[in-house]
């Protein structure tokens, strides 16, 4: 099963001119494609689908969504689980925090 997932962007970095962004989930972190909102800050909500942000979303609908997956057990199916060691970018990306 394929949903697009809430999540709270927690870092921006560029990786190969891309700009990308760590985006937890409830706990599970995974990197995500930010091409399509060049708008996003660290600290908001996005919905994302098959790696890309698709659009913003206020915290209470992000939260009320993850709840409802999580309660049905959806979340972990879909994200899987993450090494927190397998966070860090990679050689020949730039990272770095935006407030």
């Amino acid at each position: 099963m394929c949903l697009a997932v809430p999540g709270q962007l927690q870092s921006i970095f560029e990786a190969q001119g891309t700009r990308m962004g760590r985006v937890n989930f409830s706990g599970i972190i995974k990197e995500v494609c930010l091409a399509f909102l060049p708008e996003l800050e660290v600290g908001d909500y996005t919905i994302v689908h098959v790696g890309f942000a698709l659009s913003k979303i206020d915290e209470a609908s992000a939260l009320e969504t993850l709840q409802t997956f999580r309660s049905m057990g959806l979340l972990e199916e879909e994200l899987g689980e993450s090494d927190p060691a397998t966070s860090a970018p990679a050689d020949g990306e730039s990272a770095h925090e935006v407030s």
